[in-house]
């Protein structure tokens, strides 16, 4: 194998003449694995090794020992390995194919959501979560006896991973099979013993791989040429494992590596009939929906013929054959007489495929009919009442014989397999052709969905997607409870339920609010309100579920509030909204009054405003504005919460844009505490307190969140310390909403535009073991410093640390230090600024206010000095968490300053000195020249050379350019080292 490889490495295909068929053959083409023989999945048995290292386990592996009823079993249960583990996916791609896996004893298949892959056991409504890719799943297939399941993913360092099915556990993985581009099609040989992957760039390849085998290297690839089209799908010839096939829109192209290397014919089709509008396959997508349509799947159109040399290709309503020879690839031709062109049917075909010895349809009508080999019709079935077929996939058990005729005048008898059908919107049917019943396994709407929320008492969760159906799930039992779909609205925003659990209200796009009964999902008042015509994005209930307040992308916000009168129920009217903010509201939230309990509104916005509304005194169509007060200077605060009661203190949370996590007094907004959070590639977009456990050996809270596409854990009380959060890939493409079970026990993702929602079970005890694997007291902390507790780093802040204390008390040699451990308040900002850390006036104060009142709600006093412990902890918490970036610099002088004759921004100096007297916190004209002077390193021995200079009389504003670039600022003015593509461009100042 390594001699073939090594020919393989240098060998090429070079650009191949094109063969046109006339132009009645034509149209897109897409591939279908067909089904054939079995395999066995035991190493020497049949022609199929078994994954690697296999046979040298005897009987210990989980893989080796598994049988196709191990994987559902009631008896199988593992411990819980991670923090978070999916438990249940909401939905499905419709885009890609759907596999039946088992049919007999239990009704088994296979789908995809999102990044992960699905086996599902219809008969215990049972899921196994393939879970292994960071990216969105692309395609996928299965063997012939289907034991061996293949994922490939659309990723910049694309990944295959190959499962197995008896066992859910994956036996290989290829890693950056297709380079910066991803996987379009992945497929097994008959045998199994190879597996073909088709890239996803605009330059593609296709690699040959023997997956059984250790090689991450593929045994053959070949480079297309990009005239041939994108190519959506790959196949095996079921007859012969060195031929292959895939097909764009505008050709189709024929492989083979019988000799060691892979090299292609290239068949262009031609336009024809109604197929050169794409419209044909296209259902009409509404403007609110993500609908997909059929020109944008690789539908399975082309296949080979089960045992003649030959290939079938589907364009409309005729099926295409064309006669390949086995020097077809060293001739490059293929005669016109070897097409032949054969109408089958009225109707589109969508998915062309055969079993055993029928040629399969189906249709734009859901359709679905069997050919002989001559294209007589023999079956069908057209009473699904269904959407385009997308996948047939047929069962691999053999059917019983003799419960059928087929409809040809011989009479033969007609034996098919079951089988499973995928449509368009995600619906799976599965057929049994022996009583002619279709049963639907999942219906689900590929919609985005943006909404979820949980009863605070029971085991139901609202999911509402924007074709406006909204469901009910008990997550228990894992069936649907409630359902109600919004024909005029449609688009949901977002749900919550009311804490006494008696309302679902629900907001919509349109700017449209609907309170429901959670019970009978039936609108009080009957039309809903419609106060705004902007989207509604956040919507809230108060303590008491007496006020509802809504916030919108028109940046206000709406409350309604709870009126009863005598003799009648409850009504809901509207109280006021208030256009509060100038930027986006992030968040928004009720809470309570320390002094009456009354409920009190908050939102926070992206200008850095949190206001709070004057609900009591707020009537007659008018919300009134209590206070509104800016909390951040330039961070840009994501989302609050409140605090739990780990201290005597009540508490708000902030979570921000530069990975900082701020506790703020919850009636003088004060900045008590700003502390590292967690730094998981994007900020945290929305938090959420889970309940405390009831478990009496846990006496904790914990926190749940998600940032742009993950989903985390976090310890509370919040000190900085890295290792006690956890977070993990939920959805790729971007996770919008989260909430947590009445218990605690399970948290909910809505994936937006990956249109499913997710199920995560929570386990606390993972990640107390996590938190302790980190060490204990200071030593995660010193873990944070560069070079860690034997780091020079941390030597110097030693030495930082006790030279303070000198500074404080005197240089006086003839004086006897006093020792101490600690150093004063005052001392931490010019330890800061040493160590690289130059905080602002603001966050100086924050610091003071940190720690003098750190301990004061519990002793009554102020703390006025700090040890080196204490010290690490504030430094690491209030420095920037990925230091300084001149990408930040860069961005300043764009927005203030104008472009140079090169295009470079550039500041003129009496723009420079304006802004730092005028702007933001204001520095006197004494403090600007103190700093350019010690920066610029203006002292009296320099000011005597000067004197010889042609200035009149020696002035700071000599040194300073009269034009400042980035550059300039950077390297000359503040001495930061530059990156080495602007150092290389940079030449000092004259």
């Amino acid at each position: 194998m390594s001699d073939t490889e090594g020919k393989n490495k240098d060998s090429s295909t070079s650009c191949k003449p094109e063969t046109q068929l006339t132009e009645e053959q034509s149209s897109e083409a897409a591939g279908e694995e067909e089904e054939g023989q079995s395999m066995s999945s035991c190493k020497g048995v049949g022609n199929v090794p078994t994954p690697p290292d296999q046979s040298k386990l005897h009987g210990q592996s989980q893989v080796y020992t598994a049988t196709k009823d191990t994987l559902f079993s009631n008896e199988t249960s593992h411990p819980a390995m991670h923090a978070l583990s999916l438990e249940r996916v909401f939905g499905m791609n419709p885009a890609l194919p759907v596999f039946s896996l088992q049919d007999h004893s239990q009704l088994v298949f296979l789908y995809a959501a999102a990044h992960v892959g699905i086996i599902f056991s219809h008969t215990s409504n049972s899921q196994h979560i393939l879970q292994g890719h960071s990216s969105p799943i692309s395609c996928m297939c299965a063997s012939e006896n289907r034991r061996w399941i293949a994922t490939g993913d659309s990723g910049s360092r694309s990944t295959v991973i190959i499962w197995d099915s008896y066992s859910g556990i994956p036996v290989n993985t290829l890693f950056d099979c297709h380079l910066a581009s991803g996987v379009a099609a992945v497929v097994f040989s008959s045998d199994t013993k190879y597996l073909a992957t088709l890239g996803k760039a605009g330059s593609q390849s296709v690699c040959i791989w023997d997956w059984t085998s250790d090689a991450q290297k593929p045994l053959c690839c070949s480079e297309l040429s990009p005239k041939h089209g994108f190519q959506e799908y790959i196949l095996f010839n079921p007859n012969d494992s060195t031929q292959l096939l895939s097909g764009s829109k505008s050709h189709l192209l024929i492989y083979s590596w019988a000799n060691g290397s892979l090299q292609y014919f290239a068949l262009k089709l031609r336009k024809f009939t109604t197929a050169a509008d794409p419209s044909v396959f296209t259902q009409p997508s509404p403007e609110y929906g993500k609908s997909v349509g059929l020109a944008d799947m690789p539908l399975s159109r082309s296949v080979f013929h089960w045992k003649k040399p030959q290939v079938l290709k589907a364009i409309d309503d005729c099926v295409v054959m064309c006669d390949i020879g086995e020097d077809l690839i060293e001739k490059q031709h293929l005669s016109i007489d070897k097409v032949k062109t054969v109408r089958v049917q009225q109707e589109p075909i969508t998915v062309l495929a055969t079993t055993d010895c029928y040629v399969v349809t189906g249709d734009i009508q859901g359709h679905v009919k069997f050919y002989d080999d001559h294209f007589q019709i023999v079956s069908w079935y057209n009473n699904f009442n269904m959407d385009p077929v997308v996948s047939i996939s047929f069962s691999k058990d053999a059917p019983i014989e003799g419960n059928q005729e087929d409809c040809t005048l011989e009479a033969n008898p007609l034996v098919i397999r079951n089988f499973i059908i995928s449509t368009i919107n995600s619906k799976v049917v599965h057929v049994n052709t022996q009583s002619g019943v279709a049963q639907t396994l999942l219906q689900d709407d590929y919609e985005p969905l943006h909404a979820v929320a949980c009863h605070p008492y029971n085991t139901a969760v609202a999911l509402g997607n924007q074709r406006g159906v909204l469901k009910l799930w008990d997550y228990n039992s894992k069936v649907i409870i409630g359902n109600k779909v919004f024909e005029k609205e449609k688009l949901i925003q977002c749900v919550t339920f009311d804490p006494k659990g008696l309302y679902l209200a629900v907001g919509f796009k349109t700017g449209a609010v609907y309170i429901l009964d959670a019970c009978t999902l039936q609108n009080n008042p009957k039309g809903g309100f419609h106060c705004t015509t902007d989207s509604i994005h956040l919507i809230s209930f108060s303590p008491d579920s007496q006020y509802l307040a809504t916030a919108d992308a028109g940046k206000a916000v709406t409350v309604f509030r709870s009126q009863r009168d005598k003799g009648s129920s409850p009504r809901w009217t509207y109280l006021g909204r208030y256009c509060s903010h100038y930027k986006p509201i992030k968040d928004l939230l009720f809470g309570l009054h320390l002094d009456s309990n009354l409920p009190r509104l908050l939102s926070l916005g992206s200008d850095r405003l949190l206001v709070e509304y004057d609900l009591e005194n707020s009537d007659g169509n008018k919300l009134l504005i209590l206070s509104s007060e800016r909390i951040e200077q330039s961070a840009v605060p994501c989302c609050m919460v409140w605090y739990p009661p780990c201290s005597t203190e009540q508490f708000l949370l902030v979570a921000s844009d530069q990975y900082k996590m701020k506790l703020f007094n919850s009636t003088t907004n004060m900045c008590r505490k700003t502390l590292l959070g967690p730094t998981y590639g994007s900020p945290i977009k929305q938090m959420v307190v889970l309940p405390k456990s009831k478990e009496p050996e846990r006496n904790s809270y914990h926190l749940a969140f998600i940032t742009e596409d993950k989903l985390g854990l976090q310890m509370l009380p919040l000190d900085g310390n890295p290792y006690k959060s956890n977070a993990l890939i939920c959805h790729p493409t971007g996770v919008s909403a989260l909430v947590c079970s009445c218990d605690g026990k399970f948290v909910f993702t809505a994936g937006g535009s990956e249109c499913c929602a997710m199920s995560w079970k929570v386990n606390l005890d993972v990640l107390d073991a996590m938190a302790a694997m980190g060490g204990k007291d200071m030593a995660p902390f010193y873990s944070l410093l560069e070079g860690g507790r034997d780091g020079r780093f941390y030597r110097e802040m030693e030495d930082f640390f006790y030279y303070c204390q000198i500074r404080h008390q005197g240089a006086d040699v003839m004086k006897r230090p006093e020792i101490s451990t600690k150093i004063l308040l005052s001392e931490v900002p010019y330890l800061m600024s040493a160590l690289g850390h130059f905080p602002t006036e603001q966050e100086i104060e924050d610091i003071h206010n940190e720690v003098k009142f750190s301990r004061y709600a519990e002793t009554g006093k102020y703390v006025t000095d700090i040890d080196l412990e204490e010290f690490i902890k504030l430094y690491i918490n209030h420095r920037p968490a990925f230091g300084i970036s001149i990408d930040e610099l860069v961005q300043a002088f764009h927005v203030l300053g104008e472009k140079d004759s090169t295009g470079q921004p550039v500041l003129p100096k009496n723009d420079v000195l304006g802004l730092l007297q005028a702007r933001g916190e204001r520095m006197t004209e004494e403090e600007v020249a103190e700093c350019f002077a010690t920066l610029m390193g203006a002292n009296e021995e320099k000011v005597e050379e000067e004197e010889e200079t042609p200035c009149e009389e020696y002035s700071l504003v000599c040194l300073i350019p009269d034009e400042i670039s980035v550059e300039t600022f950077t390297g000359h003015i503040l001495g930061l080292p530059l990156p080495k593509e602007q150092r290389d461009s940079t030449s000092p100042p004259e």
